[in-house]
């Protein structure tokens, strides 16, 4: 998991809405593909920055413009213009560390979002996050990436292939189907993490190892970044789906009322998650425990039994002339079988009392 307090020296002493990437840069190159789209066609390209106005104003249906990587900030700054976008809208889509959140311009929406995945570091699997900024206007809408990823495969398959009504439909549904598929992709992370709570507590019952207290407080960590991360999202999806902005139809709405219960559903199993790796911490420890009081309760068990032999073998070993039974030829004996019978009776009262 990547560090989540980001060094922002780069933006010291500049004015608000300068354009300054904050965060990781996932994507060497910016590229813009721009999809045109009505009820009976799709149309779809990469385009130059240079031609997007253009290609704009030829368009005859909804425009879905999409940007992958955020490096190239004169891109971004030529997309803001063309589309009227604020200067704080541009500044928070280089701003790759915000939380989610919604935030209304009258003309258009601007909402920012959360994806997950793991990466391989070395030989543990970390989650990764990455930033999505989304701008619903009229008849259009804006997407931000950071990287080429596939969040939104699925959604262009639909487009190209015209099954439900996302054609029929206006830049509005096309927001949900975005928002859709985000949320969707983290009952992706949350079966991962559910399998590895699986194993961890597989791992507790059998036999615990230190290495299992570091999986436990890893998994803990990743539930508490997921947290912080996806609480937002609800107070986002609530405020949508209230039909507080014109630019949603009330058929759309009706669908993010499924969205705003996906979320729900999600946050609860986040919450769940987070309980089950508290009992989890206290399944290792009462585990250790018990191993210890096992392997003390040997130990207390063969001392109390060593301890009247003891006791019969220092008497024995005092240097007197005169002692009952040194003379004896059997003496020897003798003794060792009062021992042997003591220790079999120890041994008997113990495993009566359940001590064994």
């Amino acid at each position: 998991m990547t560090s989540h307090t980001k060094k922002r020296s780069a933006k010291a002493g500049l004015p608000p809405g300068a354009l300054v990437h904050i965060g990781e840069k996932k994507a060497a190159a910016s590229s813009v593909t721009l999809l045109d789209y009505d009820e009976s066609d799709v149309r779809e390209s990469d385009i130059a920055i240079v031609d997007l106005a253009d290609k704009v104003k030829a368009a005859r249906g909804t425009v879905w413009i999409n940007l992958h990587g955020l490096g190239d900030t004169a891109m971004l700054e030529q997309i803001g213009a063309s589309f009227g976008l604020h200067p704080l809208v541009l500044e928070d889509i280089l701003n790759t560390e915000q939380r989610s959140k919604l935030e209304d311009y009258g003309d258009y929406l601007y909402v920012v979002l959360k994806t997950f995945g793991y990466e391989n570091k070395g030989a543990e699997e970390k989650i990764d996050s990455d930033q999505i900024s989304l701008v619903l206007g009229k008849n259009f809408v804006l997407s931000f990436l950071e990287t080429d990823g596939t969040q939104f495969r699925a959604v262009r398959e639909r487009l190209r292939s015209g099954k439900g009504q996302i054609r029929k439909s206006g830049a509005d549904f096309l927001m949900y189907s975005l928002i859709d598929a985000i949320v969707d992709s983290h009952f992706v992370i949350l079966e991962r993490l559910d399998e590895r709570t699986e194993a961890l507590e597989i791992e507790l019952i059998a036999h615990p190892q230190p290495s299992t207290l570091h999986a436990i407080y890893r998994l803990k960590r990743e539930g508490v970044f997921l947290r912080r991360a996806l609480w937002p999202l609800r107070e986002v999806i609530s405020s949508l789906q209230r039909g507080d902005s014109p630019l949603f139809s009330r058929n759309t709405l009706l669908y993010l009322r499924d969205v705003y219960d996906h979320t729900i559903h999600i946050i609860e199993s986040v919450e769940s998650l987070r309980d089950l790796t508290a009992g989890m911490l206290d399944i290792y420890i009462s585990s250790v425990s018990y191993r210890i009081s096992t392997v003390m309760k040997v130990l207390t068990v063969i001392t109390t039994i060593f301890m009247p032999l003891a006791l019969i073998a220092s008497i024995y070993g005092m240097n007197f002339k005169h002692m009952p039974g040194l003379g004896w030829d059997w003496g020897f004996f003798a003794v060792l079988g009062v021992m042997t019978i003591i220790s079999i009776g120890m041994l008997a009262l113990f495993r009566w009392k359940k001590w064994l």
